[in-house]
């Protein structure tokens, strides 16, 4: 027997326990400390060699110069803890939103509250698909069965009862409904005792970023390589053990990418956050780089496609049929009673389904005062849906309990199986259920049945002796904004298939009214009966589903991905874990989707919006373009370091870069990468373009050439530059200072031929983010500030310039804008 439901806490009272006793969280914390972020930093190979140049200064006797390179360890340190601090904070936002949340009565109210405001005496409500978000005792329970095997290891669910059945955190709603009272919350649960923790968002292997380790080997490989090369080049030529080791700690420190994987964490963690104001929550960062490649996506067509907001448009009792929508209050004509009556007694008294929930307000309206309603009967069993009959019913006891009622409503076919109806009977419902579907109506029917008190009830509901009593079609308006949505993936390369537990020809009239080819359609049946290799050749041109049951779309999922497919799946429902887990890109339903669903998902839509998901694939094919572009930008400056480390002590000329100036080139490098690129739009073209390939690199070798060409453009700009000054007898500390501004202002020209492929003049300065013009104009004004203050000149190993000699230095960087721009031009042509 159930315990009469409470009202729950006051909010007043809930808000008085949750400060006094703490939040709904497990003590152990997957947030990183300070502490071993900077030791993160510390064993980084850039910090190791910037630590090695300044102890070889030290032995050198410049005390003064190492102080200055201590310095920049310790402001590039703090930068990466900032930015790395910053996306820990991104992350933690990411796991508040993704963790259980709770319907709990507060005010005597059913409201729904993040898992971690619950609190002690806290009365939650139950439905399947649920994680429970704190241990408790059951006040009701219906058919409730939960998933324990997080505590216990058995995979079979467990059956709980009301009143006194106890429920624990972490565990999930397999089955059923039921109330709980919370008993313990955190660290005093079950889970808490055994140490475990939920929400856990990690960045996991990727292609993206096994591609990234692979050119960062590479890349030290060489690097190393050169470096011995110079070193012994050095000895040999000039002599002097400790400077060639500077000399190599410079090379080095040129030649290692490590803002590589910097970049690619904050362009994915930017992604993120940028998609959360979108309505996009990312529990899985991968899933972002995974979005450009996406060349299917499969749809629910109830919910996402449509409004999920069903309303009876038609009923169909015997030879009769009538249209719905416009019908006046308490108008419903006698005929047709019965079979809202008996749909009525086939749902839930207090349904979640849109379709009970039309049924229940129709009857609320045509019904009431009427003897076709029975508050007084009592729901004596429940028969439910099964994989093997699409049809469930309810057993009512009247009120002086001498005769159970049975309703069954489901798909007709089921239903008219359930009657027993002769063949020719089935093939007159059979058809005109498809003229009903043919208008894009979801179709029930339903059944009733008499069963003597004094009889036990059968096990299967097919042994009931039914009654045809009619059908009912029910409407559920396509999403406005679904057709053009479709139009943009479809414009994209992206082909759209819809998948419905609905009849064939109401998924066929919704997939027209979409956008979608419904020529072929496919059933669940079709998917039992076909072979696996048949399955992925008819997948290749079917892209509407029907009557298809949970279960089958991970087998469809599989039979895409068989093809060579990159799959983004769609779902709601506890069944729809295993093919959220096995596409490429799981997304669940935010508003009205489970948490198993939300949790076996790399994205969630909040707004359960299709469109939404248009918006997420554009803006993972603008991360990876603009992460892209960047990398290409990321080796092109590195070739003029590794260059003027390199080439002054081949041609016997001063040296023009030292590990200071390397350290203030990095500072220069990262934000420049990760803010002014990660904001650009990113090219119209983006959404009318294919996916990208899969076996597609991150840099082609064509990108490669540019970045290469454009690399030795610079370096042999700089190097002439230098060659010239120094032929015209002026200071080597001069000559060194206006080679440096040439540099780095060369480096900040080349950021404008780099935000995008177009070849016009115009395409430089086109489309100007504030961040673009923000960074350039910092990093200008800091190469100003270094190159012509005294104090900081001499910091830098510089003499302070004249006006006249940095005019002359930042004209000839900045004009490297030109053949920078011309290459591109050259290379485009060439292609």
């Amino acid at each position: 027997m159930n315990t009469p439901l409470p009202d729950g806490l006051t909010s007043a009272a809930a808000a008085q326990r949750h400060v006094a006793e703490g939040p709904n969280e497990l003590a152990a914390s997957q947030r990183r400390s300070l502490l071993a972020m900077a030791w993160e930093v510390v064993r980084e190979p850039m910090f190791l060699l910037l630590i090695g140049a300044g102890a070889i200064y030290l032995a050198l006797g410049d005390a003064h110069e190492a102080l200055v390179l201590l310095g920049f360890v310790f402001i590039i340190m703090g930068v990466t803890l900032l930015q790395e601090r910053r996306t820990d904070n991104a992350l933690e936002a990411l796991r508040d939103l993704s963790s259980p949340r709770a319907k709990a009565l507060r005010d005597g109210q059913a409201v729904r509250i993040p898992g971690r405001e619950v609190v002690r005496e806290d009365v939650l409500m139950l439905a399947e698909g649920d994680r429970i978000p704190a241990d408790g005792e059951l006040l009701q329970a219906h058919e409730l069965a939960t998933d324990e095997s997080m505590l216990t290891g058995e995979s079979e669910p467990v059956a709980k009862q009301a009143p006194g059945g106890q429920v624990f955190a972490g565990t999930l709603v397999v089955s059923g409904q039921g109330v709980m009272r919370v008993t313990a919350i955190g660290q005093a649960t079950a889970l808490g005792h055994i140490g475990q923790s939920l929400g856990d968002i990690a960045l996991q292997a990727s292609p993206l970023r096994e591609e990234m380790a692979r050119l960062t080997r590479q890349l030290v490989i060489i690097g190393s390589a050169l470096c011995v090369v110079l070193m012994g080049l050095f000895w040999l030529m000039r002599g002097g053990l400790l400077d060639a080791l500077l000399a190599g700690i410079t090379l080095a420190m040129g030649v290692l990418p490590q803002e590589l994987p910097v970049i690619m964490i904050v362009f994915l963690a930017l992604a993120a956050r940028r998609l959360a104001a979108q309505q996009v929550l990312t529990r899985r960062l991968n899933a972002i780089e995974t979005l450009g490649q996406t060349t299917v996506l499969c749809v629910d067509k109830t919910g996402t496609l449509t409004q999920n907001r069903m309303a009876v448009a038609c009923l169909v009792a015997g030879d009769d049929a009538l249209d719905t929508p416009d019908l006046p209050l308490s108008t419903l004509p006698e005929p047709f009673h019965q079979l809202l009556e008996y749909a009525v007694l086939a749902s839930e008294t207090d349904p979640h389904d849109p379709m009970e929930q039309a049924f229940h307000q129709m009857a609320g309206k045509q019904l009431t005062g009427t003897e076709h309603l029975h508050p007084e009967w009592t729901l004596a069993r429940e028969y439910e849906l099964s994989s093997g009959l699409l049809a469930m019913s309810h057993v009512w006891r009247s009120a002086d309990g001498t005769l159970d009622e049975v309703a069954a409503k489901g798909a007709p076919e089921a239903v008219a199986d359930l009657c027993h109806l002769p063949d020719a009977q089935r093939q007159q419902v059979a058809a005109h259920a498809a003229r009903l579907a043919d208008q894009g109506l979801r179709v029930l029917a339903v059944a009733k049945a008499s069963h003597p008190v004094a009889q036990p009830w059968p096990d299967n509901q097919h042994d009931f002796n039914f009654e045809w009593v009619g059908m009912v079609g029910l409407a559920d308006p396509l999403r406005p904004e679904v057709p053009e949505a479709i139009q943009q993936c479809q414009a994209a390369g992206i082909r759209v298939v819809m998948i419905t537990g609905d009849h064939p020809h109401t998924a066929a009239a919704i997939g027209r009214q979409a956008g979608i080819d419904a020529r072929n359609v496919l059933t669940g049946a079709d998917l039992f009966r076909l072979p696996p290799a048949e399955l992925a050749a008819r997948v290749a041109s079917v892209n509407v589903f029907a009557r298809v049951k949970p279960e089958q779309k991970f087998a469809l999922v599989e039979a895409l991905k068989a093809r060579g497919e990159v799959v983004a799946m769609t779902g709601d429902g506890v069944n729809d874990a295993p093919a959220l887990k096995a596409a490429h890109i799981g997304i669940a339903m935010g508003q009205r989707g489970t948490d198993v669903a939300r949790e076996a998902a790399a994205l969630v839509l909040l707004n359960d919006d299709f469109a939404t998901i248009v918006q997420a694939i554009h803006r993972g094919r603008r991360t990876f373009a603009n992460l892209r572009q960047a990398m290409v930008y990321t080796l092109a400056v590195h070739l003029p370091i590794i260059g003027l480390a390199m080439l002054p002590v081949l041609f016997g000329l001063p040296m023009v870069l030292a590990p200071l100036h390397i350290a203030f080139l990095e500072l220069v490098i990262d934000p420049t990468c990760s803010l002014v690129f990660e904001a650009e739009n990113g090219r119209s073209t983006l959404m009318t373009e294919p996916p990208r390939s899969k076996s597609a690199p991150l840099i082609s070798r064509e990108l490669v050439g540019l970045s290469l060409l454009q690399g030795g453009l610079i370096t042999a700009a700089v190097l002439g530059v230098y060659v010239w000054l120094l032929d015209t007898g002026l200071a080597t500390a001069v000559s060194s200072n206006m080679a440096f501004v040439v540099l780095v202002a060369a480096n900040a020209a080349l950021i404008l031929p780099s935000r995008s492929r177009q070849t016009a003049w115009r395409s430089l300065w086109a489309g100007m983010t504030p961040v673009s013009l923000w960074v350039l104009g910092g990093t200008l004004l800091a190469l100003t500030a270094i190159s012509t203050v005294p104090m900081l000149a001499q910091g830098f190993g510089f003499v302070a310039l004249t006006v006249g000699q940095w005019s002359l230095a930042m004209a000839a960087g900045l004009c490297t804008v030109v053949p920078l721009q011309l290459l591109k031009h050259s290379l485009a042509r060439g292609t």
